[in-house]
Formats: C-alpha cells, sequence, structure tokens
C-alpha cells in the first residue's frame, strides 16, 4: 500500500484495522495477526506496536501476555458508547463556549454554519462541521480534553462520512442548535445538542453496519433522546 506523506505511520495503522473492524473482517475475539497488517501495509512493526497501544487504550483492542492483541466486543452497543462518550465530552468544550458567549467565536461559527447551511453535498458539510468542531474544541477545550475527544473518534471514521450522502439533512439541526444554545448563552442547550448529534450518528453508523452484516439487526428503532 503506497504510503500517505503527513500521515503517521501509526496513524495509517490505526484506521487499517478499524476499517477491518467496520467491514467485517475482524469480529470480537479475533486474533490481530501484527506481521500480517505490517506486510498489507508496507511499514515496520514498530508503528504497528504504536497502534496497537493505541486501540487498547481506545477500548478496541485487548492484549494479553504472551498472546497477542485481540478485538474486544464490538457490537450495537459500543459503538453507541463510543458516540455517546464523544457527544458528552464535545458537550463539555460547547458548554464552556455557551458560558463565554464570546460575539468573535459566535460570529466564527454563524460562517461555517452558513457554508454546512449552503454546501449541499457531504464533503463540503463535513469540512465545514470539522472547522466548526475545532473553532469550539481549540478556544474551550484544553489539552487534556482535546486528547481524550480525539481518542473517542477512533471509532467515527471520516472517511464513512464522506461516503454516506445523506448525514447532512440529518445532523445539521443539531448544529443549528448547538450555534443557539452557544449565542444564548444556554450551557445544558449545548451539551444537549452535542448529545443529539453523537445519538444520530451512532444511529446512522449502526445501520449501516448492519445493511453490511457487521452487526445483527437488534434494536435499529432506539430513540435517540430528546429533539
Amino acid at each position: 500500500m503506497p504510503k500517505k506523506y503527513g500521515v503517521k505511520e501509526k496513524d495509517l495503522v490505526v484506521s487499517h484495522v478499524v476499517n477491518l473492524v467496520l467491514t467485517g473482517r475482524l469480529r470480537s475475539g479475533d486474533r490481530l495477526d501484527r506481521n500480517e497488517i505490517a506486510q498489507e501495509l508496507g511499514l515496520s512493526r514498530v508503528p504497528v506496536q504504536e497502534a496497537v497501544v493505541q486501540l487498547e487504550h481506545d477500548g478496541i483492542l485487548s492484549t494479553r501476555y504472551h498472546r497477542g492483541a485481540y478485538v474486544e466486543r464490538f457490537d450495537e452497543s459500543t459503538v453507541r458508547e463510543h458516540h455517546e462518550l464523544y457527544g458528552v465530552l464535545s458537550g463539555l468544550a460547547s458548554s464552556r463556549a455557551a458560558q463565554a458567549s464570546d460575539p468573535e467565536i459566535v460570529a466564527a461559527l454563524d460562517e461555517q454554519m452558513s457554508a454546512m447551511r449552503g454546501g449541499r453535498d457531504s464533503r463540503t458539510f463535513d469540512t465545514h462541521a470539522r472547522m466548526f468542531r475545532n473553532i469550539v474544541n481549540g478556544e474551550y477545550a484544553g489539552p487534556r480534553l482535546q486528547a481524550i475527544i480525539d481518542s473517542s473518534q477512533t471509532m467515527i471514521p471520516q472517511a464513512f462520512w464522506e461516503t454516506y450522502l445523506g448525514h447532512r439533512d440529518e445532523l445539521l439541526p443539531c448544529y443549528e442548535a448547538e450555534l443557539a444554545a452557544i449565542r444564548d448563552g444556554d450551557p445544558d442547550a449545548a451539551k444537549g445538542a452535542c448529545a443529539q448529534r453523537a445519538a444520530v450518528m451512532a444511529r446512522i453508523l449502526v445501520a449501516e453496519l448492519v445493511r453490511r452484516g457487521v452487526l445483527r439487526p437488534t434494536a435499529l428503532e432506539q430513540p435517540d433522546g430528546p429533539r
């Protein structure tokens, strides 16, 4: 596999392993073959081992002494849990933004929101949604919170959202609600908007994984919470 310049080798391995899980090539309890991963990606075992450490920290793999690394439980509840944590963590930064309600930050977020409203394709929407999040997190998430937010996104692959064309209309109202809460100085509403957005993302991803045959169709109609 050709190397992607500007991307850490460890991150390439992390993305590759997550993709193996999301496509069903690796399932709960499967052993990760580190040599095979290194060979597939054309890398040494060093970045593979670094990726295993991160994936264990993120709850995706577990290691057993002298026995290797294994895929942790991966089912609908774990997908929802990953997203729930992401929503809570994002909500911490967003609630701080609402407490501050800084006119300059609100104006910067409003600019991104205008682009999100006007961009009809998923790639444009995702670009400005990331910029929206970066503004909030960059201003109101300290180094520790940002690191945990980044870690919580391991199982929320950007590549998936770039190919799922219908998510703009489903996620845009959550961003609208978050911006309104920040503008109005309502921390609880900001947290709620982040939690709702994460729940919608979880529902979409679970439905797609069921469609692919990776997950069993168990509880797709679970409510996303208050709207």
